[in-house]
């Protein structure tokens, strides 16, 4: 039976056979040249293949501390860590607010002394560390220098990512505190105390993930995640920074879903995108106009039916990822839409990426895709309509404007209602949800959380309290209070606080109470 009008979930119709005349640009440039259409380096994997994280993090320090060393026994060559949702916005574990919720989603942080057992056994020199966190994130960022600093490492050779995505929190996620203004001013005191301080850190991770997981197409997960990206560059350059320097640092956090061409696709498009969007914004620097990119595997895609199905979508997910030429890549476990993935499924999840890395032939060349007829027109089509979008954004006056105008927000909204109708009519077929399901107890194992982490947490708290010196602290805190009423840079200031063991909430609350907070 002819199918007819069949397009991807971004409303680009797919023609049922491609040929040379529906490649419209005839992109012949050559992996690591500009515009980096087939990737930012030469040989790709051939050279070095990409980081393998797998995000974790849950409970205590001294709990995820394990897992930590686990992984990297297994092989894992950098680390990915999930903080918990009072860590991310700005509260301790004794805080009202944080009821319920320690050390749930995530690990919790509340001092240098969390940091240094989260980290114990583990040199920050030899491991790429990238920190999941964007409102509270310049703190994160101060304690994990200052362990640094403790470790007596080498400032220069520290590298990993920070997330420090505040925009995409507005528009799709949620975890905010400031308001635009002030976290954008954090932000860009970052990448300029970064520059000289941890010079091979990456001072932002610009993040689609999130937009996607908000039920946003493919399209629009490019066209507001390089728009946003275009927002922080702007207000660098306002700040005073040098384009070809900051710029060097900057990398993007993208998901992967199941169609696997259209994946592809919208890599390559994002790539040569954001080259020419970074020379129209002065960069002449090559390493400045790349568009590196950490991808996580869609957690939105996974099922609670049938959940062994998932290793099967995470497949196809890496194998978009690798073949569109991401820097690193984090696979999820098959279990994460029912909890925290346990050790088996994390450890699942990584052999996952050690069978596309060693067993596929997929890294074997660059942009194996490259020529395809469909590929060629699929990026082609995925670029014209994300730079309308784009476009779009522009008039506004940029992302913090549409953001502010709700525009973003709305367009998700709909994308993500037009997703799950077509799921629940049956236009669109998720096995075993809504087409080959079967009855079945569900017998994978859960990992939960033990109740009393929270209890562990404000006991170590108020031990610290004790015995740390309280006037230095207030010092600290009130020099903060002053510097943000001022134009001073903060991360001087917020490293020297939690030197002295302020806590994370404390140094957020210094802030909101200069900032306020964002409603």
């Amino acid at each position: 039976m002819e199918q007819k009008n069949i397009t991807t979930d971004s409303g680009i119709e797919i023609k049922e056979i491609y040929d040379a005349a529906n490649s419209t640009k005839g992109d012949n440039s050559l992996p690591g040249k500009f515009p980096f259409t087939r990737g930012v380096q030469a040989s790709m994997y051939r050279g070095k293949l990409w980081t393998m994280r797998q995000y974790a993090g849950f409970s205590t320090a001294e709990e995820s501390n394990k897992r930590y060393h686990y992984l990297l026994g297994q092989g894992v060559s950098g680390l990915s860590v999930a903080f918990d949702l009072p860590t991310q916005i700005g509260y301790d574990s004794d805080h009202p607010l944080a009821d319920g919720e320690v050390g749930k989603v995530g690990v919790a942080i509340d001092s240098i002394e969390d940091m240094e057992l989260l980290f114990a056994g583990i040199n920050l020199e030899e491991v790429s560390t990238s920190m999941t966190i964007n409102a509270s994130g310049f703190i994160l960022l101060a304690l994990y220098v200052a362990l640094a600093k403790k470790q007596g490492a080498d400032l220069n050779k520290i590298s990993g990512t920070i997330q420090n995505d505040i925009l995409k929190e507005y528009a799709a996620r949620g975890t905010y505190i400031y308001p635009p203004k002030p976290s954008m001013r954090i932000i860009t005191d970052i990448f300029e105390w970064c520059s000289t301080t941890v010079p091979k850190w990456n001072t932002i991770s610009i993040s689609g993930y999130h937009i996607r997981e908000a039920g946003s197409t493919a399209v629009q997960e490019v066209a507001f995640t390089l728009s946003n990206g275009k927002a922080y560059v702007k207000a660098a350059q306002q700040k005073g920074l040098d384009i070809n320097v900051f710029g060097k640092r900057l990398s993007f956090f993208f998901n992967a879903h199941n169609d696997l061409f259209e994946e592809v696709a919208k890599f390559r498009a994002a790539r040569r995108m954001w080259s020419t969007i970074m020379k129209d914004l002065g960069a002449t620097d090559e390493k400045a106009l790349m568009l590196r990119f950490h991808t996580q595997t869609g957690g939105s895609t996974l099922t609670a039916q049938q959940p062994l199905n998932n290793i099967c979508r995470v497949t196809i997910q890496s194998l978009a990822a690798v073949m569109g030429g991401t820097q690193s890549l984090h696979t999820n476990g098959y279990d994460e839409a029912l909890s925290l993935p346990t050790e088996e499924a994390a450890k699942i999840a990584l052999r996952t990426q050690q069978i596309v890395a060693f067993e596929s032939g997929v890294p074997n060349t660059a942009d194996p895709l490259a020529g395809s007829f469909f590929v060629e027109s699929l990026t082609d089509e995925v670029e014209k309509a994300a730079l309308e979008l784009i476009e779009k954004i522009d008039l506004m006056g940029g992302s913090v404007e549409a953001i502010e105008q709700g525009f973003m927000q709305e367009q998700i909204a709909a994308s993500a209602y037009r997703y799950q109708k077509d799921i629940e009519n049956g236009k669109k077929i998720s096995v075993g949800v809504n087409k080959f399901q079967s009855p079945e107890a569900n017998k994978t194992p859960v990992f939960k959380i033990d109740e009393s982490i929270q209890k562990i947490q404000t006991d170590k708290l108020k031990e610290l309290k004790k015995k740390r010196n309280n006037d230095k602290v207030k010092l600290c805190l009130e020099k903060l209070s002053e510097a943000a009423n001022g134009t001073d840079n903060l991360m001087p200031i917020v490293l020297e606080a939690v030197e002295n063991y302020c806590t994370l909430g404390e140094i957020s609350d210094a802030l909101r109470n200069v900032f306020g907070e964002y409603k």
